[in-house]
């Protein structure tokens, strides 16, 4: 099943010079790159993306975060993009996450080191969790003609 996932390089991933390696890591699986653009995200926007969070105790700690530099917005399609974006990534806490994924190779901050500090949490990017998600993200962050559609080599050869 071919899908559509959202996926930004939060501040932290622009600022440390990781763009180039992160999109990499999709490419390298096979994953295509439909849409991309850099944003700043500011409070208004951030209250948008973060809405189911906006009432929580934590969300004044990640709208400073997303807000603090710009964001690298990209749209991702391929077989089962949801699932496979976030095997690459990696699970939200560093600390938790996996050598060989985006957030175990490129941060090792932790919850209760973010919480101690008062700081949202560094995880370097965020992939949408489910197809609602994906979705409703997608929408938020990307007009319909800022999509492209196209094959890569991949897709020409094995057509036939």
């Amino acid at each position: 099943m071919i899908q559509r996932t959202l996926v930004l390089i939060k501040p932290d991933g622009v600022q440390r010079a990781l763009i180039g390696r992160i999109i990499q890591r999709f490419e390298d699986a096979g994953l295509k790159i439909i849409g991309m653009k850099m944003v700043w995200v500011d409070s208004d926007f951030a209250k948008k993306h973060y809405s189911e969070h906006v009432q929580k105790d934590f969300y004044k700690s990640l709208e400073e975060f997303i807000t603090l530099g710009p964001v690298v917005a990209m749209v991702i399609e391929g077989v089962y993009a949801i699932e496979v974006v976030r095997k690459l990534v990696g699970p939200t806490e560093p600390r938790s996450a996996p050598p060989g994924t985006i957030r175990g190779d490129f941060a090792h901050m932790s919850y209760d080191f973010s919480d101690s500090k008062g700081i949202g949490l560094k995880n370097i990017i965020h992939a949408s969790s489910s197809e609602e998600d994906a979705k409703r993200e997608i929408s938020l962050w990307f007009s319909d003609d800022e999509l492209h559609s196209y094959k890569v080599v991949h897709e020409i050869h094995s057509m036939g």
